[in-house]
């Protein structure tokens, strides 16, 4: 993938699922974490750990969306 025109190497994806299937996902990444959503062409902003990776997916789904469970790939 590709951001500002730098090369990211992914270095491990958790897939989250919600109850309809997949909804996005996370990826480690040199400086932490990034995330994109089913409809995103590109990644999102990179955060510093997992856990807050995850509670910004979460955040950017609708409004009542329920926790997705995340697994690693």
């Amino acid at each position: 993938m590709s951001n500002d025109n730098q090369q990211t190497t992914i270095e491990k994806t958790w897939v989250a699922y919600g109850p309809a299937g997949v909804v996005g996902s996370v990826h480690q990444v040199e400086g932490g974490f990034t995330f994109r959503l089913l409809t995103d062409e590109a990644p999102r902003a990179e955060y510093p750990t997992l856990e807050v990776a995850k509670s910004a997916l979460h955040a950017a789904l609708l409004p009542g969306a329920e926790w997705p469970e995340f697994r690693e790939h």
